[in-house]
């Protein structure tokens, strides 16, 4: 299809090619489809008039010029010939929060093409969340060996996405989440506690200023975010020693106003999360608790040039927001929102959680007037899932920014074209969290895709939960299902599901089944688990192995995947290891297996009287009840 694009669309040729490629178009000079931009900013959305040979696009932002594209071209795709589409952006600012710190760092190629389907989508902000993956003058250890991006890199996306209009805000950390810096010896001195800066300390504010300045210098944006959420550790640690007690808000307030300092001196806005003053304003310390007011202490002694952002990823009753906005609110400035689309511990995203919560959400801020949506793409504990995963989500954000409401049937069509990626592909995957034993749509955030992977076949700490479950039969049966949305697409994106739920197949019932041939004193079955079914699981994980590094080699920058090839090493190993004792008691050279006699307990009581399977954060948790790392002091 070979378009020409005449009037205001000089400074937009650049994206209009990249986008040339993916959205199999070619930019002519005559011949063509003819279409004519014309920017009035005036115009608070999108106007496309267009009768099958010739349009126009009337636009305010670049954004709005890509969608509207996007939306003749997703048109014309299906054979429509004549278009008469307006639409009105809600929000100032939308757009997703990467996370680049949780041991992934995207290739920029990953990026870009992330960057791509952003602008089709009509999103006009993404922020780059990077605790220590940025060069930092003077700290070497700063992000070392954690793939962080130096100044070009940083530099050219920025350049990538001002292509699109897309503006790129860096998203750090000036307070706490600092764990990965301050493990090295040559931090201490900036060192409270193993993830919080030492506060009235000059070294410290030294390096903030220059953090602030390395990371924004690459960036066009004025806009930078200064974290400080989850500080409940702050002056409890070093400074506890060396000054006393002193209340966590003063503490807080201090620190914000000499971070507001430097980020003035350099002509910068600063965003931050909001989570603290709500909790030291809380009875109960839950910064989500939608009773609590905001004292009056509070509002009037913090900075009236901070935008404070309001997150949350879980709660679909539209009075909580309604409430907490309105709380926000109160210090003078409009307050943002970030929603999230739950990507993080787990290998699969939970869709029913991220778009009730969401809808909610974007409806309140619509009627709050809230200017500034992101939604958050969190990584935590290793980043096993794959970012991609999330797109549906992207998507329902975008529709939001356009409309009041959005129609799911459209969203799925605007979501296959903007991506190329089955919706409803993506929204399956949400049932690899959902076996038997979970409550429809996983309200309750078990993440069984993860646990039941990672944990010890001898030890079966999760073998509690999936007692007559059967959910082997489960992951048997999903696998197949995936494996046909597999086969449709031409990269094989969904081969990591795939064999996940294979592995699980097998491994899903493999300790519970372990556990019942010993009690039973079942030789024949154990010697079937230690001959047939355990050496098949180890196939199956050297399978998920190999496709899983793949998948991040090709997406990710190298670095952080040795921590996800340790889990898997750990698991062949211990596989091995189960094989071999169950071998040696069959053949009567072991009197017992000592780990088989231990009682199967639940990891989290509260499973017996809920419908989940329960939830666990951290895989070491998964691995072993053991000591894997011994934790010293705070600091």
């Amino acid at each position: 299809m070979e378009i020409i694009f005449k009037g205001d669309v000089e400074n937009l040729r650049s994206g209009i090619a990249e986008l040339q490629e993916a959205y199999t178009f070619s930019v002519a000079n005559k011949g063509g489809i003819v279409l004519t931009g014309i920017q009035d900013e005036r115009a608070k959305g999108l106007i496309v008039e267009f009768d099958g040979e010739t349009g126009t696009i009337t636009y305010q932002q670049p954004c709005h010029f890509f969608r509207a594209l996007g939306l003749i071209l997703e048109q014309l795709k299906k054979g429509v010939k004549q278009s008469h589409i307006q639409e009105t952006m809600q929000f100032s600012s939308v757009g997703p929060m990467f996370d680049l710190s949780r041991n992934m760092t995207m290739k920029l190629s990953t990026l870009k093409d992330f960057i791509r389907k952003l602008a089709v989508m009509g999103h006009n902000t993404a922020m780059l969340y990077m605790e220590d993956t940025y060069e930092v003058d003077g700290e070497p250890y700063f992000g070392y060996m954690r793939g962080r991006y130096n100044e070009k890199e940083l530099r050219e996306l920025d350049d990538y996405a001002s292509q699109f209009g897309i503006e790129l805000i860096p998203c750090i950390q000036t307070l706490a989440h600092l764990e990965e810096f301050l493990k090295w010896d040559a931090a201490y001195k900036y060192k409270d506690t193993r993830g919080a800066l030492l506060l009235e300390s000059e070294d410290t504010y030294d390096l903030l200023e220059r953090m602030i300045a390395s990371v924004t210098k690459p960036f066009r944006s004025n806009r930078v975010h200064i974290g400080m959420d989850e500080a409940e550790e702050v002056g409890r640690g070093r400074y506890l020693n060396m000054h006393g007690f002193k209340d966590r808000f003063d503490l807080m307030k201090a620190h914000l106003d000499r971070v507001i300092a430097i980020t003035n001196k350099y002509h910068l806005r600063a965003v931050m999360w909001s989570d603290m003053f709500l909790k030291l304003a809380s009875e109960t310390g839950d910064s989500y608790d939608k009773t609590t007011d905001l004292p009056d202490y509070i509002v009037n002694q913090l900075p009236d040039n901070v935008q404070y952002m309001y997150w949350q990823y879980a709660q679909s009753d539209k009075e909580h927001y309604e409430r907490m906005l309105k709380q926000l609110k109160r210090f003078g400035t409009t307050p943002a929102f970030a929603g999230g689309m739950w990507v993080w511990n787990t290998f699969a995203p939970n869709y029913q959680i991220s778009l009730t919560a969401s809808e909610p959400a974007l409806t309140v801020c619509k009627q709050e007037g809230i200017e500034d949506v992101f939604v958050t793409l969190w990584g935590d504990d290793g980043y096993e899932n794959n970012v991609y995963h999330a797109l549906y989500g992207l998507q329902f954000y975008a529709e939001h920014a356009y409309h009041m409401e959005v129609n799911t049937n459209r969203l799925k069509e605007r979501a296959l074209f903007c991506t190329g990626i089955n919706p409803d592909a993506l929204l399956a995957l949400n049932k690899m969290d959902q076996p038997p034993g979970v409550d429809e749509g996983n309200t309750l955030q078990t993440n069984p895709s993860k646990f039941l992977l990672w944990q010890d076949v001898l030890l079966g700490l999760f073998d509690k939960h999936v007692e007559k479950k059967n959910v082997g039969t489960f992951y048997e049966n999903l696998a197949e299902e995936i494996g046909q949305y597999n086969q449709q697409t031409s990269d094989h994106f969904f081969d990591v599901p795939e064999k996940l739920c294979r592995v699980l197949a097998k491994k899903g019932d493999l300790g519970v089944e372990l556990k019942a041939a010993y009690d039973a004193s079942d030789q024949e079955k154990l010697k079937e688990i230690a001959q047939h079914i355990i050496p098949e699981v180890i196939k199956r994980v050297k399978e998920l192995q190999s496709a899983h590094r793949k998948q991040w080699l090709s997406l990710n920058k190298p670095f952080g995947w040795e921590v996800i090839d340790i889990r898997y090493g750990g698991l062949l190993q211990r596989l091995d290891t189960a094989c071999q004792r169950v071998e040696e008691y069959v053949k009567g050279d072991l009197e017992q297996i000592e780990e088989l006699e231990q009682e199967r307990l639940y990891f989290s009581p509260n499973v017996e009287e809920s419908s989940g399977l329960g939830w666990c954060s951290y895989y070491y948790r998964m691995a072993s009840p053991n000591v894997f790392f011994h934790v010293l002091p705070i600091y």
